[in-house]
């Protein structure tokens, strides 16, 4: 699964999985149907790709995440980094905070979190 982003779609497709693990594959093409207005063909060719791609599996017609929603969106999340601030995390928490104030809660909790990750 490398670098894949989900479309909206698959996005929206993958949450619904994500939310009802594990699941018959016969409940996901109903879950889809009434949720996305999915044909069961179109449920299946989604499911298919991403299980091509390893996030998730159908085995024995039950679905399970190889992957799971906190790992997938860490990975967005880091990519964005990479992509955006040459992965420098001081100029995206520069940028996410925009000249705000941080309350003393949120400073603390962000070097609690510094100390946590800092190396040797």
């Amino acid at each position: 699964m490398k670098d894949y982003k989900f479309t909206d779609s698959e996005e929206k497709f993958a949450a619904i999985l994500w939310h009802n693990e594990p699941i018959g594959s016969g409940d996901l093409v109903k879950l889809c149907e009434k949720e996305m207005n999915w044909k069961k063909s179109t449920t299946y060719t989604v499911l298919k790709k991403l299980c091509d791609k390893g996030i998730f599996q159908n085995d024995h017609a039950l679905v399970t995440s190889l992957i799971k929603k906190d790992e997938y969106y860490a990975r967005q999340s880091i990519r964005f980094v990479e992509d955006t601030f040459g992965g420098s995390l001081p100029k995206f928490l520069t940028a996410f905070i925009g000249g705000k104030k941080l309350s003393k809660p949120q400073a603390e909790e962000l070097k609690k979190l510094i100390d946590e990750y800092k190396e040797g």
